[in-house]
């Protein structure tokens, strides 16, 4: 009795050992794209924090400037518009330099502006380029002013870091595969004779298959939910150290993630079961003792 009972612990140690594995795996993958997807978000959020600002003329009445923001509001390239007074500029001002500058020269010297925030396709030079012609034609449009060097700057080093983040990645899940292939192997080693025992009495390889590649999807989607409990939980910590976060999270992309995670858990555990079995299935029964 005690040899069954220890061989039945050592092969529930060994499913637990391929499930934790292919968690932490999947985790690493799932963290991966999670940097991935937070890299796009990330860098769209910044983008469209860029944006002109129009500085109109004094002889701007209040119908041209709701005219025009209304146009603008409309424009496929425009995320949202505000507009500031020249007496809200005053004491934006004021408060930034702490002495009433007004006073202190007798008139406003400010202009009113309308700030427009861009969506994040169109913040490359060569658009914004377009949409200032664009703009400076309005007559109530006096000058349009926008962060020229750091628009080049981030369009020029942005498409790098997302190379350098990508080939990171594809080395890590490289390593990631190959470590939770090795896993696998090791756990079907353990069931090498069982294997062979079943081919010698006249199993076919199809139905010797079956239970271990339905055994590795299970473990799969175990590995899977574990790995994905582990990034929502990852996720609610960062959110609650770094609260930005939740600006440049998206639930459907979250949700997708997810079920990249499960499906790679089944797919990474059903291939490399099947490979690890079919080496055994094609192994000479007098070369087992050997691995």
């Amino acid at each position: 009795m005690a040899e069954p009972t220890y061989s039945r612990l050592r092969l529930r140690s060994s499913s637990a050992t391929t499930v934790v594995s292919l968690s932490l795996v999947l985790f690493m993958l799932g963290l991966l794209g999670l940097i991935i997807l937070d890299t796009k978000k990330i860098s769209d959020h910044i983008k469209e924090t860029i944006g002109f600002q129009l500085i109109l003329t004094d002889a701007a009445r209040d119908a041209d400037v709701s005219k025009l923001q209304k146009t603008m509001d409309a424009e496929r390239f425009v995320k949202s518009t505000r507009f500031i007074s020249k007496e809200d500029a005053a004491k934006t001002l004021q408060n930034d330099l702490g002495e009433d500058f007004v006073s202190f020269i007798g008139y406003n010297p400010l202009k009113s502006s309308i700030d427009v925030r861009l969506k994040a396709e169109y913040t490359t030079p060569d658009s914004l380029v377009w949409i200032e012609k664009q703009l400076l034609q309005n007559k109530i449009v006096r000058e349009v002013l926008y962060p020229k060097a750091i628009v080049s700057s981030m369009n020029e080093n942005m498409p790098k870091v997302a190379l350098v983040i990508l080939v990171i990645s594809a080395i890590l899940m490289v390593i990631a595969l190959a470590l939770i292939n090795n896993t696998i192997r090791l756990s079907i080693y353990s069931k090498r004779f069982i294997i062979k025992t079943m081919q010698l009495v006249g199993a076919t390889q199809g139905f010797i298959r079956l239970p271990f590649i339905l055994t590795g999807i299970r473990q799969g989607i175990y590995g899977a939910l574990i790995a994905i409990l582990m990034l929502v939980g990852l996720l609610y910590f960062a959110q609650k150290k770094l609260p930005e976060l939740v600006v440049v999270q998206d639930v459907q992309l979250l949700a997708s993630l997810f079920g990249i995670v499960i499906l790679l858990g089944i797919a990474i555990g059903a291939v490399s079961t099947s490979l690890a079995v079919r080496k055994y299935l094609r192994t000479h029964s007098n070369e087992l003792h050997y691995g």
